[in-house]
């Protein structure tokens, strides 16, 4: 009953965001074909947010991540990754460095639950991999996350402008167990608590009366291994990986 809970509020989640996107591009879409070039902001007396050297914004959208293996040995089949959408939500500070280029952080949380699902082949003489409790392990991440990003964008074309996005990111996983004594041999599965990640995207920027919405869509990469391995060397869990590595997309709504 609790997963199913859980399900039904992630597709809920999913149809508010579908709904708030669709009303965005509706109302962007009636600006990009108006004759009429705003100036978002104009009515409230703040003038072309473009025109500010420093820009303040916020943003909520949706993840989806997952996790590159490299093995040590091909004995066995490869390790599943069953990914789940994840929710992301923060803030935007802006500051622009020239005409078609900016500098950003957009420090939030993120949150994303992943589960591993081991093949029978990494059974033992003592552990049996045909046992859900030994061959699946979920891992819930929280991320508090800070990008720096570098934006280039194109000359505006009446009320939208594309541009290109890409940086690197820090983040602290709350959820991720590296100080923990217990390992996989207790259930536990462990990651680094500082993942690094590199960033490349790319959105639109839709100019409305009062604000600019931008929908973004970037890949994430991490840069080094986030495994935390058993204590044990020859563990099944976390032996045969000599690499484990975030990777997947965010899917985000800023408006400024």
């Amino acid at each position: 009953m609790c997963l199913q809970n859980k399900t039904v509020t992630m597709k809920l989640k999913q149809i508010a965001f579908f709904f708030i996107l669709i009303f965005a591009c509706q109302m962007a879409t009636a600006q990009v074909f108006s004759d009429n070039k705003v100036r978002n902001g104009s009515r409230a007396g703040r003038g072309n947010i473009d025109d500010k050297t420093i820009s303040w914004g916020y943003y909520i959208g949706f993840n989806s991540l997952d996790y590159k293996f490299h093995y040590r040995t091909n004995n066995h089949k490869d390790i599943v990754v069953k990914t789940s959408t994840g929710f992301n939500v923060g803030l935007l500070g802006n500051l622009k460095l020239g005409e078609h280029i900016d500098f950003r952080i957009e420090p939030g949380l993120s949150f994303t639950t992943r589960t591993l699902q081991y093949p029978e082949s990494y059974s033992t003489a003592d552990i049996d991999f045909t046992s859900t409790s030994n061959s699946e392990r979920q891992i819930q991440s929280t991320y508090i996350y800070f990008p720096f990003l570098l934006k280039w964008s194109t000359k505006r074309i009446g009320n939208f402008k594309p541009f290109l996005i890409g940086g690197v990111s820090t983040t602290i996983n709350l959820s991720s167990n590296e100080k923990s004594k217990d390992d996989n041999f207790s259930g536990k599965f462990r990651t680094t608590t500082n993942p690094g990640f590199l960033e490349l995207g790319f959105g639109i920027d839709f100019y409305l009366h009062y604000f600019k919405v931008s929908p973004t869509i970037r890949g994430v990469f991490a840069i080094d291994d986030e495994l935390i391995r058993d204590t044990g060397a020859n563990s099944p869990w976390t032996g045969n990986i000599s690499k484990m590595q975030t990777r997947g997309f965010f899917l985000n709504i800023v408006v400024q």
